[in-house]
């Protein structure tokens, strides 16, 4: 049986014209698993409201980080794609939940070499509904209605993966030489607070509190807060890094309802009165950098720090298309290839 491999990550508009923007905010806010609220409010708020007034702030937005050769998020999911495909001796297909790189034509690339098995390889790290959960279902969705004959296995979330670990380690421990920081933050992409409680398998774990994510629970096998500070933990524990020089966050809030705390443009705020001046943050949670990191970190998190009394600042880049990266995702297919099984 001929086996392939489809990559998947979020996607991106196909220009920073408005249009296409308010296209892509369309397809993506319109996920019943990114605003889960339902349909009929869901419509009328991102119809009615949203995609009458943020099209055109995040088209300003991404024209702030758009590359000559396009979105960074796509290209460097090329890149990346076809590093890995060049290490393999079986077809590499990509593809991105939202937008016109499309799941479908991924599958139906990988189709039209023969593949009969795919490996669905979601890049994300953590389990979230609004990330890895959508990926997956719709890849499903695609594979049932449209290509039934093709086998499909999923690459589980590796957030504390001990080669992930190792790479993300290394590239945070490169990236800081030279810079004489007081703290890293690590800054997580936000979700709301009910999607926490609504991914408890048990119903009755999770709390949002000190205690839920440190106590053991089958619930932690979907659980993105835990999954978020057992990334933290292994990457300090991997690092050596000292308690108190580090702590974790959460960005890129939508809506007024409680999403995952602390925040972190309110952290970016809060640290130069704590004594914090030179500051670095990396973001685990996005494999690529993309509009979050390159213009909500790099740019504005930059900006907000300074200008509350911050001296120095560091944005770590993603992982992106690292060589040892490249390996290890090749390391993982390889093994699949070969028992069958995801083995990491």
């Amino acid at each position: 049986m001929k086996k392939g491999i489809l990559l998947i990550n979020l996607g991106s508009p196909d220009s920073t014209k408005v249009k296409d923007v308010r296209k892509y905010l369309d397809e993506f806010l319109m996920d019943e698993r990114v605003i889960d609220i339902p349909r009929w409010k869901r419509y009328l708020l991102i119809k009615g409201i949203i995609l009458n007034t943020r099209p055109k702030k995040s088209a300003k937005a991404y024209k702030k980080i758009w590359w000559k050769e396009g979105s960074p998020l796509v290209v460097i999911s090329e890149r990346f794609s076809k590093k890995v495909a060049e290490k393999l001796h079986i077809p590499v297909a990509l593809g991105m939940r939202y937008g016109s790189m499309t799941i479908k034509n991924g599958i139906q690339e990988l189709h039209d070499q023969g593949v009969e098995e795919i490996l669905l390889v979601p890049l994300y790290p953590h389990y979230a509904m609004s990330s890895y959960e959508t990926v997956v279902e719709k890849a499903k969705e695609i594979n049932r209605d449209s290509f039934p004959s093709i086998k499909m296995d999923v690459l589980p979330v590796f957030y504390n993966n001990v080669d992930y670990i190792k790479v993300m380690s290394a590239n945070l421990k490169r990236h800081l030489e030279g810079f004489d920081y007081d703290h890293i933050l690590f800054s997580y992409h936000g979700i709301p607070e009910r999607h926490i409680l609504k991914s408890d398998t048990t119903k009755s774990h999770c709390k949002i509190d000190d205690n839920c994510c440190d106590t053991g629970s089958k619930a932690h096998r979907t659980c993105y807060r835990h999954q978020c500070f057992e990334t933290t933990k292994a990457m300090v524990n991997n690092l050596g890094l000292k308690e108190g020089t580090y702590s974790n966050s959460f960005q890129s809030r939508l809506l007024k309802d409680p999403w995952l705390k602390p925040y972190t443009d309110f952290e970016l705020v809060k640290f130069p009165k704590q004594g914090i001046k030179k500051l670095a943050v990396i973001t685990p949670a996005f494999i690529a950098d993309c509009l979050e990191t390159l213009e909500e970190i790099a740019m504005e998190g930059k900006k907000e720090f300074l200008e509350a009394g911050g001296e120095s600042y560091k944005h770590i880049p993603c992982i992106n298309d690292n060589d040892d990266w490249v390996d290890v995702m090749v390391k993982w297919i390889e093994d699949w290839h070969k028992e069958k099984t995801v083995i990491i």
